[in-house]
């Protein structure tokens, strides 16, 4: 009786194995987000590559806020960052977020945990553009969370985010 719970465990494990190597799909539209680091799922070498597709697949969901960059309160939607860290697997503390013009922030795993930021794909229902700082920006709810509006979040609100590395 034990063999055979052994085997059959054994035997669940191993049919559940390739499952979990496949769980991230390879992009088929153009790369737009790069994570790196600690991270168990990769679909190219040691990167999980992202295509908008993908992106737009996690869980997400829409920031309606005010931002010292817009006037007025502006409609944000993207994947969150929490959904993006599970994809991937991330077992880091901390974030290092690399824009297209190479300005980089770190960020705790925490802030999307707690604060349910999100990667924003589109402003106001349209893609975001790179000149409209997109195709990727990091937004903080923060007229949900007042305690957010300060210079702190609003250094770790990248724009034009290209790479992620969890460590």
């Amino acid at each position: 009786m034990r063999f055979t719970l052994l085997a059959g465990a054994a035997l669940a494990l191993f049919a559940c194995t390739p499952a979990l190597a496949d769980a991230l799909a390879k992009p088929t539209g153009k790369v737009v987000l790069e994570v790196s680091g600690k991270i168990a799922n990769t679909n190219d070498g040691a990167t999980a590559d992202f295509d908008m597709e993908m992106l737009n697949a996690l869980a997400g969901r829409t920031i309606v806020t005010h931002t010292p960059w817009y006037d007025g309160a502006r409609s944000f939607n993207g994947p969150l960052g929490s959904a993006l860290l599970e994809a991937v697997g991330a077992s880091g503390g901390t974030l290092k977020v690399t824009a297209l013009n190479d300005y980089v922030t770190e960020i705790p795993v925490s802030d999307f945990l707690d604060h349910a930021a999100i990667l924003a794909t589109t402003l106001d229902g349209e893609p975001m553009s790179v000149r409209e700082k997109g195709p990727i920006f990091i937004i903080y709810p923060f007229d949900e969370q007042p305690a957010l509006n300060n210079e702190t979040y609003y250094g770790r609100s990248a724009w034009q985010v290209k790479s992620i590395e969890v460590y």
